[in-house]
């Protein structure tokens, strides 16, 4: 159970600050020193934007990562860019983002970074909140990869990443790290047209070396690239299956859908603590303090608070940093206000 009612948290993901997005842009300007020191200064700012806000658990922003999950690429042997079925123009939507082939066995030697990250942000942070540490899924991390004769499909290239993944989950726990999340979207994406049995098998077979050595969450969403869904937008088709799965806390977006289906939280809060989204991070309006008091009594008809946490709807690196912020600085204060009322 988790240590305190309602309980703020986040996904994972920060928008990164305007020079870091140039910065990286121009690259080749920069030094090794130069370039350590500003992933230090980009962590530093998503920490400091966190705890100001009071948040009870953090994470580096992932600041240092490209994408969630494509980053992860840079550390797996095995894999080549190819872009050449990317769209390029128009309207942004998931065929956008970047492709790699795979040309030979699929290895991460030096693992694949999110223990360096972890290690930064425990340098970097003030006493008091947890330190989080967000990892894709090997489901998840599969999906840009482009399947060839030694991995014919989907299914054999997530086979092949699993116990990469797992061995950084492993190193992760070794490092000190108390708190993951296992971010698995694409699970939840399609689950209405995937087997959601298999789904939990991969995932309980991914952590099952460290289920019960830290907090172990995962995160389930619909999609969030350029602040566009592109899964079936429905926890349905996820139960009864996603009930199996081996965690501690399972993260479930409803602020963007209207908190549609709020009543299905009530079979996950039987089996495990739910942190539900709460804020839109596809939207501007900024939630109030008001805002996220009715909506956190609205979870509370279905998760017991001792079982809730609250969190933005997904990682925030869509959306701008000032509207990130204050988000942020309301979902804590209406939280506080509501935690103040139990």
């Amino acid at each position: 159970m988790q240590p305190i009612p309602i309980r703020t948290t986040v996904v994972g993901s920060y928008p990164f600050p305007g020079w870091l997005e140039f910065a990286t842009g121009n690259l080749d300007q920069f030094g090794a020193a130069d370039i350590e020191e500003m992933a230090n200064d980009a962590v530093i700012a998503a920490v400091h934007d966190q705890t100001e806000a009071g948040l009870d658990v953090i994470t580096d922003g992932e600041q240092t990562r490209l994408d969630f999950n494509l980053s992860f690429y840079g550390y797996i042997k095995g894999i080549a860019p190819n872009h050449s079925e990317t769209r390029k123009f128009g309207p942004p939507a998931h065929d956008q983002r970047g492709k790699h082939s795979i040309v030979s066995e699929l290895v991460a030697p030096s693992g694949l970074g999110a223990v360096s990250e972890f290690t930064r942000l425990r340098k970097l942070a003030p006493p008091g909140p947890v330190l989080k540490a967000s990892v894709p899924g090997p489901y998840t991390l599969s999906g840009r990869l482009l399947p060839n004769d030694k991995y014919k499909d989907r299914y054999a290239i997530t086979e092949a990443l699993l116990p990469l993944v797992r061995k950084e989950l492993e190193d992760l726990v070794a490092a000190g790290c108390t708190e993951i999340t296992v971010d698995e979207p694409s699970m939840s994406c399609y689950a209405y047209r995937e087997d959601t049995k298999r789904f939990v098998d991969i995932f309980n077979r991914t952590v099952s070396t460290v289920a019960g050595k830290c907090r172990l969450s995962t995160h389930m969403c619909f999609g969030n690239f350029k602040g566009r869904p592109v899964g079936y937008r429905s926890i349905k088709p996820m139960l009864p299956d996603f009930l199996n799965l081996n965690v501690d806390e399972i993260h479930i977006e409803m602020a963007n859908r209207e908190f549609n289906e709020i009543e299905l939280l009530a079979p996950f809060a039987e089996k495990m603590d739910v942190a539900v989204g709460i804020i839109d991070v596809k939207n501007y309006y900024i939630e109030t303090e008001a805002d996220v008091m009715e909506r956190i009594s609205r979870c509370l008809k279905y998760v017991p608070a001792n079982k809730l946490a609250v969190a933005p709807d997904c990682g925030l690196s869509q959306t701008a940093r000032w509207a990130s912020r204050q988000k942020l600085i309301n979902l804590v204060a209406g939280a506080k206000k509501m935690r103040g009322k139990i």
